[in-house]
């Protein structure tokens, strides 16, 4: 199955890895990627922690489990490739049309940033 269709078919929930430029890491619950081709990605974020680490290091890990009781899922490892802020493209990329923010947070600069996909392994093991 290929990457793409394995996201837009399942259901889970996503954990978005940065570290600043001291190797100070974050953990930040996203959404599932966006899928460019099969080898981008690109989320949508404000302006927060995971956006100021990756002006500093470039690279991420992105894991997801799948719902359910077994550990089954996906962990993507990630090189930031570019990003575009206030792009028009987020609005036609959001999943969730209806979902209502904070209203600072709706004013605030979103960054569409995008990820080279460099390694994908399974949620558990080393994919061998």
């Amino acid at each position: 199955m290929k990457l793409n269709d394995y996201f837009e078919q399942k259901k889970g929930i996503g954990i978005l890895a940065t570290a600043d430029a001291k190797g100070i890491v974050n953990v930040a619950i996203y959404s599932r990627p966006h899928f460019i081709d099969e080898e981008t990605i690109a989320f949508i974020m404000a302006d927060r922690l995971t956006h100021k680490n990756l002006e500093t290091n470039p690279y991420a890990a992105f894991l997801f489990k799948e719902d359910g009781e077994n550990y089954v899922g996906k962990r993507l490892y990630l090189t930031k490739i570019k990003e575009e802020a206030n792009s028009p493209l987020i609005e036609t990329l959001r999943r969730k049309k209806t979902y209502k923010m904070q209203q600072s947070y709706e004013r605030e600069t979103k960054y569409l940033v995008y990820f080279h996909i460099d390694k994908v392994l399974p949620l558990i093991g080393d994919g061998s």
